[in-house]
């Protein structure tokens, strides 16, 4: 009799163990699962759409007037250069307009860096040779027709610059290096120049024929 009441006071401890035990599991297992379907729910989501990137911060516009030279306009310039500035956006795609610090009727300016407009510039001209010369454009150059109005893109060091071939009044944009797909930029106003600024009928480049 006593050797059975010990046996016993020794299993009472080991059945406590194996309760308690049991217990845990039945908590942990339902706390697993329910964590992974959390998971599940806020990452693998099935039909909706990965959480799209924090978008860039945009770049700082200064408050000061963008540095523009303003040759005195004269002719068919002084008609054409204010009718284009004058119907130019506020912004371009997402970039605030901006003051110049010279001829508002001829100049124009956007972002930071700026891109800017310059009506009434000087007309490139063709170079008599392939090889082409100081201040003129070689014959074999591409010139690219966009919206209606032929640009020719020469590269300079602030960035691409980009200035009309047919038109009446030359107008050129400058795009900064850093912003991507410079002709796109430039097309962004070959509408406005198309519609107040009239093809030339003379001393058209072949290439934007």
């Amino acid at each position: 009799m006593l050797d059975v009441e010990t046996r016993e006071e020794q299993a009472a401890p080991d059945r406590t163990k194996r309760t308690a035990a049991l217990w845990a599991t039945v908590v942990a297992v339902p706390v697993a699962v329910l964590v992974g379907f959390l998971i599940f729910t806020q990452v693998l989501r099935p039909g909706e759409p990965a959480p799209a990137p924090a978008a860039p911060t945009a770049a700082a516009v200064p408050d000061t007037a963008v540095p523009m030279a303003a040759p005195a306009l004269a002719g068919r310039a002084a008609q054409v250069c204010p009718a284009i500035t004058s119907r130019l956006p506020g912004k371009l795609r997402d970039l605030p307009a901006r003051t110049v610090t010279a001829g508002p009727r001829q100049n124009a300016a956007w972002g930071e860096p700026p891109i800017t407009l310059a009506c009434g510039v000087a007309q490139p001209t063709m170079c008599a040779t392939v090889d082409g010369g100081a201040g003129c454009v070689p014959l074999d150059t591409e010139l690219l027709n966009m919206n209606g109005v032929c640009w020719y893109a020469r590269q300079d060091p602030v960035g691409p610059v980009f200035t009309t071939m047919d038109r009446e009044v030359p107008v050129q944009v400058t795009v900064p290096a850093k912003y991507a797909q410079a002709a796109q930029w430039a097309n962004e106003f070959s509408d406005p120049v198309a519609a107040r600024d009239g093809a030339r009928t003379t001393g058209v480049p072949s290439g934007c024929l």
